[in-house]
């Protein structure tokens, strides 16, 4: 089993979440139909990012670096470079 690290961006507001899963697909579209509260009101969603993992440790950790000051400034300049 895999475990996701996933970026998604509002198609509303630009704005991004960074979760994780290991359901990447069912995750997606729950965030786009409106079952998360914490989306649900920038919806809808395109998946602009993620990684795999073996272990839900290690997506957890990438989640939480990611949300973090120094992560957040590393996924933004990451897809600054891939998104211009």
């Amino acid at each position: 089993m895999f475990y996701y690290v996933y970026v998604l961006q509002s198609l509303k507001n630009k704005s991004l979440y960074i979760g994780y899963t290991s359901n990447l697909i069912k995750r997606i579209k729950e965030h786009n139909s409106g079952q998360s509260l914490a989306t649900k009101p920038y919806r809808p969603y395109k998946l602009i990012y993620y990684e795999a993992f073996l272990d839900q440790k290690d997506a957890k950790a990438k989640e939480s670096y990611l949300k973090s000051g120094w992560g957040w400034r590393t996924i933004k300049k990451t897809l600054k470079h891939y998104f211009g």
